[in-house]
């Protein structure tokens, strides 16, 4: 009979099967690992690290019960050979936990070591080569870059901003980027002379770069764009640590004073070799050659963020046709810096133990540089501190957003800040007896503020007499960078470094318009009408009536506590005297004994309310700016009418050989 079809057939049994196998018994002790080297910078050695070396006073704790140093790895002890083409992504994947007490000397450490160990230039080499191969000779050019170049805004580990890097780590232009900016410049030029919209001038650049609503054949881009990186004329392509800090927040309608340095990484000074070529389906010579115009005037506008800040901004195209001045630019003034200069970022040293906290510490050293951002800030510290004296704060903080720039709400800066040929003329001296000798550290360059595509065209002529004012202004009230607060002075009658503290910001130019009087009567009048351009400007620009005789009164006024405001609690003074102590007339009286306090061990110190306070939870800036002009003094008080800030401008009155008050009006 023959089987249904329907039937299982029949499965024979499957044999038993235990349910773990057995196997031989693990040895108790595992065999010991080598250990670890010992990481870099840690140890015993005391006195070094920079302008300080972390050691406190107390007994020395003995060597052997301290903890060992921090480790920037993840991983006990450190990477001790790694190659010198390893990527920075690469060490920062080996990068310590994020709860680790010391993270952030310990970031700064892991970036110094992949800063300082890296070497692309072979890999550079070979990728920089292999455009010129693909993009044919004559289809390729160079661009060099002033300061910075930020492309990219890769978030890494714990919200770092990286640079934008290829598959192997490699900094580097993505093409993208190249052909969107060769994309807009041309939909501008469009727009400007066939005075049409940008959706319909983006429709008509189809037959260069192609668009998928337009005929068949523009829907497809005639050029190619490459990848563009950095030439090999330097270790690591340009790549350094940089650093932002956002000194000044809005909160509830009020700037709130909290320094928050983070640092990151960017491209400085890069040389980058841009290669296009015609696609395949294209044979059209001009194509080609228009498309590079149009690129290489859209990168004559930056690239990356940030550019209205100085950054991405190239210093050259290496071609006479491109060679043009910024039509946007509307006012330049070159510029000296003397003193503290400005820092972009705090270099890695080593660590050293702390007897007295019982803790280690890494002091960074600072590295001067001259940072167009840096100008930006002071000129928005300023626009803010004279707006909020005559505005409400919400008022002033729209305009703020809108004339430099903000996040929230998303604000593209009306003015573009930028500085030529700028240069370290003078490096600090050296934070030790070496550098007792030695002058004040001096930068130069060109300040120039131009209007971004943001700008409104019927705004411009009075923003730009608006900025003028702002920043003549703003170069007579105080310095940028560290020590702003303050005239650059001598402290070599000092046992110990800094030899020098303070700011100070001089205008070379001879043109009238930064011409100072000799008496401090009449650099009041100037001021005044400096003052009084600026808000009328002011009062156009936003269309709506400023009146600055009589400002508003932002906060009470405490001892303890004022705002950093223009208002009528403020005092504004152009004043001269004697120096005394190697200090300006100003500066002396802000620093006589007769303003001192005692602190908790009963020793005289500068009082916080009048001169600041930079150590403790309360860390507070000084209420009292002062720049010095060689025949006066102006200082600007804050909260002048509680005391000890009425009392220093009762004595600077008396005392001065020359006094006028400029603010109130």
């Amino acid at each position: 009979m023959a089987p249904s079809p329907t039937d299982r057939p029949d499965i024979p049994d499957r044999p038993d099967i235990p349910d773990r196998l057995d196997r031989p018994e693990r040895p108790i002790s595992r065999p010991s690992r080598p250990s670890r080297p010992t990481p870099r910078g840690s140890g015993d050695k005391r006195g070094g690290g920079g302008r300080g070396s972390g050691s406190g006073g107390g007994r020395s704790q003995p060597p052997g019960s301290r903890p060992p140093a921090p480790s920037p790895w993840l991983l006990e002890g450190e990477i001790d050979r790694a190659s010198s083409d390893a990527s920075f992504i690469e060490y920062l994947r080996w990068m310590r936990s994020p709860d680790s007490p010391y993270k952030d000397g310990t970031k700064l450490q892991i970036f110094h070591l992949a800063i300082e160990g890296g070497d692309y230039r072979k890999r550079l080499t070979q990728l920089t080569e292999r455009t010129k191969l693909i993009a044919g000779e004559g289809n390729t050019f160079e661009v060099q870059f002033s300061w910075r170049v930020r492309v990219g805004g890769y978030e890494g580990p714990e919200n770092l901003m990286l640079p934008a890097f290829d598959a192997l780590g490699m900094p580097y232009i993505p093409s993208s980027t190249l052909r969107g900016i060769a994309r807009a410049q041309a939909i501008r030029e469009i727009m400007a002379r066939q005075e049409t919209s940008w959706t319909e001038a983006a429709g008509l650049v189809a037959p260069w770069f192609g668009d998928h609503n337009a005929v068949k054949s523009d829907r497809a881009g005639k050029v190619v764009f490459l990848d563009a990186y950095p030439l090999p004329v330097e270790k690591r392509g340009g790549l350094a640590v940089d650093m932002v800090n956002n000194i000044w927040r809005w909160e509830e309608n009020s700037p709130q004073y909290n320094p928050n340095p983070n640092v990151f990484l960017s491209l400085k000074e890069p040389l980058f070799l841009i290669g296009l070529r015609l696609a395949k389906h294209c044979k059209d010579p001009e194509i080609l050659n228009r498309v590079k115009q149009w690129l290489m005037a859209g990168l004559q506008g930056g690239i990356g963020s940030q550019v209205n800040s100085g950054y991405g901004q190239p210093l050259r195209l290496k071609n006479p046709e491109s060679r043009k001045s910024n039509p946007e630019e509307f006012f330049r003034v070159p510029f000296s810096l003397e003193g503290q200069l400005i820092h972009g970022r705090q270099k890695f040293t080593q660590w050293n133990w702390n007897d007295r906290r019982n803790e280690w510490q890494m002091r960074g050293k600072p590295e001067a540089e001259v940072r167009p951002i840096a100008f930006k800030s002071i000129l928005r510290y300023w626009f803010r501190t004279f707006t909020l004296g005559v505005l409400e704060p919400p008022l002033v903080q729209e305009w703020e957003g809108k004339l430099f720039g903000s996040i929230n709400p998303k604000n593209y800066s009306w003015i573009r800040f930028e500085i030529l040929e700028g240069e370290v003329t003078q490096k600090e001296p050296l934070p030790n007896q070496k550098g007792k000798n030695d002058p004040c550290g001096v930068l130069d360059g060109i300040l120039t503020l131009s209007y971004s595509p943001a700008a409104p065209e019927r705004k411009r002529d009075r923003t730009s007499t608006l900025f003028a004012n702002l920043t003549w202004m703003a170069f007579h009230l105080g310095g940028v960078g560290q020590g702003s607060r303050r005239p650059c002075y001598s402290r070599k009658t000092r046992s110990r470094a800094p030899w020098y503290r303070g700011s100070s910001l001089f205008a070379e130019s001879k043109q009238a318009f930064w011409r100072l009087p000799d008496t401090p009567q009449e650099f009041e009048q100037l001021f005044r009408r400096r003052l009084l351009d600026f808000y009328a400007a002011l009062s156009d620009v936003m269309e709506q009536r400023v009146n600055p005789r009589t400002p508003r009164s932002i906060d009470p006024v405490y001892r303890d506590r004022w705002a950093e405001a223009i208002d009528a609690n403020c005092r504004l003074v152009v004043c001269s005297g004697d120096e005394k102590f190697d200090k300006p007339f100003a500066l002396s009286v802000l620093h006589d004994r007769e303003f001192k306090v005692q602190d908790r061990r009963g020793r005289e110190d500068y009082d916080g309310d009048l001169c600041g306070q930079v150590l403790g939870r309360d860390v507070k800036p000084s209420p009292v700016w002062v720049a010095d002009h060689e025949d006066y003094q102006v200082v600007t008080v804050f909260g002048a009418t509680q005391n000890p800030r009425s009392e220093y401008l009762n004595v600077l009155r008396k005392r001065s050989d020359g006094f006028a008050e400029i603010w109130p009006l």
